[in-house]
């Protein structure tokens, strides 16, 4: 299971809730979504998707009054079935000439897009082991079709390294988001 932990700003919106979640794990948005905090139903509205009665641009996560432990739901892509619980872990004080959102901390990489959900996930990371994927690469270099190959060899790299977990670059990813004055941060932990 992976895990990730951001601090984020209080008064960050759906929209911006959903960037900052996508962008860290990962994720490129062409899947349906939604979050549920307090019974109700929240997200950005896509074209044959769900409709949300709330605009994702003005509803802010402080207005929920969420508590230390308090979780909620974000599901993404239906048919795959993901569904992450979000904790608030924490509700700090923001740091002088510090940034938002920043990871503070994670574990194992976020299973890829269009692998079949929890269950499809596992099964080809079976598939996909260590032993697999070093007579692959070296097949590859055998045939000497290292060029001919390169989705595949891209396809086997994700699988190595579905284990990793890389705080920097999820925190360069995150850096593009970063500004402003705020009056409390949130802790999360995603998983």
């Amino acid at each position: 299971i992976f895990r990730l932990r951001i601090t984020l700003r209080s008064d960050s919106t759906f929209s911006d809730l959903l960037y900052i979640i996508q962008v860290a794990i990962g994720c490129t948005d062409i899947h349906l979504h939604r979050f549920i905090i307090h019974g109700k139903q929240y997200g950005i509205p896509k074209i044959g998707g769900m409709h949300f009665s709330d605009n994702p641009n003005e509803v802010r996560l402080s207005s929920f009054g969420l508590r230390i432990r308090e979780r909620f739901l974000y599901e993404y892509d239906f048919g795959d079935s993901w569904q992450h619980q979000i904790r608030v872990e924490k509700i700090l004080t923001p740091k002088p000439n510090c940034f938002y959102p920043v990871c503070i901390g994670g574990k194992r990489a976020c299973p890829p897009e269009n692998c079949g959900g929890p269950w499809g996930f596992m099964a080809q990371k079976q598939e996909y082991g260590v032993g697999y994927i070093a007579e692959r690469f070296s097949e590859i270099i055998d045939e000497g079709s290292v060029d001919d190959n390169y989705e595949e060899i891209y396809e086997l790299k994700k699988w190595l390294l579905v284990n990793h977990f890389d705080k920097m670059e999820v925190n360069q990813r995150l850096q593009q988001y970063m500004n402003g004055d705020l009056e409390k941060i949130f802790e999360i932990r995603i998983a």
